[in-house]
């Protein structure tokens, strides 16, 4: 009779890891909520955070007074929770990336989506667009998401073969062409259109900000990443199989090419509602996946959901820390999630390069 083989040593000891590490950012993504809700011009400790929360989802707690219940549930906390959607659906845009194309420096920009909502936020905010119905960041939003769809499109039909085949290398090739032009294109408007509030403004927007959500925004942040998790999930085998080539990945019983439009369009999709709520956040995309994988391992079935909460952590804080470092001002959070990225990849490479 024959026995399933007994997983080795490294792949139990992986498992183990990975759920040391699920229960540890867990632990981990609680925590920081209620810190970093409690962090702000008015400091609220930690136990009056955990007072308001238990109040609003019904349980008897005395003592929450107005003020607090205003800046915990009104103000902070719709904010932390965009963050952590924003911060988990751009590792899994990342994740995915990363496998399906083998390239390491694969992240949710690289296809062109992030230069095509550039475009769109700064027609809107350069040139003065309106449109009735929408004002504001609606607006911007609703145009940054609909030019990047506009991009990704573009993208696809520059790659698509004319057996209708979507080669890896030439679908970033012509996202790498679409960003591109869409920069040119920003420059040129920004340069030729632009006052010096204008520049300041689409600057600012180039580089993220968790400002304007609310709890409509986040409801619709966490409802999209979600979403995402759960449909990537089931395809996290036939991730692994590509990982070996797409021969091996057929052989395996894959569908190489409905699999990969599927994961392309999907991984768009989420990077383009991500980006039309809070900007182009870089490098988060980019870091937590190759973290995650050289703590955890590289199977899909880990990668996926330790990557979605590494990426929440993460989020959070760059947000606190460009939210509170400066009194009345809030700095670009890309360039918190650079400077707290960078350091920490740098190292796990160094430590990894060592250990071989």
């Amino acid at each position: 009779m024959l026995q399933a083989a007994r997983p080795s040593r490294p792949a139990r000891t992986r498992s183990g890891t990975g759920l040391v590490a699920g229960a540890a950012l867990t632990v981990a993504l609680v925590a920081t909520v209620v810190v970093a809700v409690g962090i702000g011009s008015v400091h609220v400790p930690a136990g009056d955070v955990v007072d308001v929360v238990l109040r609003r989802i019904g349980l008897p707690v005395d003592g929450v007074t107005l003020i607090d219940d205003r800046i915990v549930w009104q103000l902070r906390m719709p904010r932390v929770v965009g963050a952590a959607a924003t911060g988990a659906g751009l590792a899994l845009a990342g994740a995915v990336l990363q496998s399906l194309t083998r390239n390491d420096l694969a992240d949710p920009y690289l296809l062109g989506i992030s230069g095509g909502a550039t475009v769109g936020a700064v027609t809107v905010i350069v040139l003065g667009v309106s449109v009735a119905g929408l004002a504001g960041s609606a607006l911007v939003g609703t145009a940054a998401f609909v030019s990047a769809l506009a991009a990704l499109a573009l993208v696809l039909l520059l790659a698509t073969g004319r057996s209708g085949e979507l080669p890896p290398a030439r679908t970033v090739l012509a996202g790498v062409a679409v960003g591109q032009m869409c920069a040119a294109f920003t420059s040129f408007v920004v340069i030729m259109a632009g006052d010096h509030d204008a520049a300041r403004r689409v600057l600012a927007w180039t580089m993220g900000s968790l400002a304007g959500v609310r709890w409509h925004s986040a409801g619709v942040l966490v409802a999209v990443t979600l979403v995402a998790l759960v449909a990537i999930l089931l395809y996290a085998a036939d991730l692994d199989a590509f990982a070996f080539g797409d021969s091996s990945a057929a052989s395996l019983g894959v569908s190489i090419r409905r699999t990969r439009w599927v994961l392309l369009i999907g991984t768009a999709l989420l990077t383009a509602c991500l980006v039309a709520y809070t900007g182009a956040i870089g490098f988060v995309g980019l870091v937590v996946p190759h973290v995650v994988r050289l703590v955890c391992g590289p199977l899909h079935r880990r990668l996926l959901p330790l990557s979605a909460l590494a990426g929440a952590v993460l989020m959070i804080w760059a947000d606190t820390v460009a939210r509170s470092l400066v009194d009345g001002q809030e700095i670009p959070i890309g360039v918190v999630t650079a400077v707290l990225g960078a350091p920490l990849f740098a190292y796990l490479l160094r430590r990894e390069s060592r250990a071989r």
